[in-house]
C-alpha cells in the first residue's frame, strides 16, 4: 500500500499548535472528525490515547505515528500533520515531535497495519523526505511530498 492510498489534500495540515502530546492527539482527533463524519472525535481520541499508553508512537527523529483501530473504520485512514513547534512526545530518542502520521485502521485490517506502519516508518526514517516535509510551504505541499 501506498500513502498516497490513505492520505488526502484534506486531510494535511500544517503548522498545528499544540503545547503537549496530549493537546496534539486531542486537536487532531477533532479535526479528523470534521474531515470525516463517520469519526467521532472523543473516541478517535480515546483510541490513540489508550494506544499510547502501551508506550510511545515517537519513533525518533522527530516523528510520531499515533495509531489505533476502530470499529467505526471502513477503511485505512491517515492523517499527516506538521506542528508549529515540537512537543514532548517520549520518543525513543527523547527528543521533541513535529511531524505526526496518525493512522486510524478497521479492526479487522492487522496484515494491512503492520504493512503500513512498516512503509511510513521507511518513508519518515529518510532525512531528507522529513527536511522536505519540514521546509514546506503550505500543507498541499506536504502531501505533494508525502505521496511522491
Amino acid at each position: 500500500m501506498n500513502i498516497s492510498d490513505i492520505l488526502t489534500p484534506k486531510r494535511t495540515l500544517a503548522d498545528l499548535n499544540c503545547s503537549s502530546k496530549k493537546r496534539s492527539l486531542e486537536s487532531v482527533s477533532q479535526w479528523l472528525a470534521e474531515q470525516m463524519p463517520n469519526f467521532d472525535g472523543k473516541h478517535v481520541f480515546n483510541a490513540l490515547i489508550n494506544r499510547e499508553k502501551l508506550g510511545s508512537t515517537g519513533f525518533g527523529d522527530g516523528i510520531a505515528i499515533p495509531h489505533c483501530r476502530l470499529a467505526s473504520c471502513d477503511q485505512v485512514t491517515g492523517a499527516l500533520v506538521r506542528l508549529t513547534n515540537p512537543i514532548d512526545f517520549d520518543a525513543i530518542d527523547q527528543q521533541p515531535v513535529d511531524l505526526l502520521f496518525v493512522l486510524l485502521v478497521p479492526l479487522e485490517a492487522t496484515d494491512e497495519h503492520l504493512q503500513i506502519l512498516a512503509t511510513l516508518a521507511g518513508k519518515f526514517g529518510q532525512a531528507e523526505f522529513r527536511e522536505q516535509v519540514r521546509q514546506a510551504t503550505d500543507a498541499e505541499a506536504i502531501y505533494q511530498i508525502a505521496i511522491a
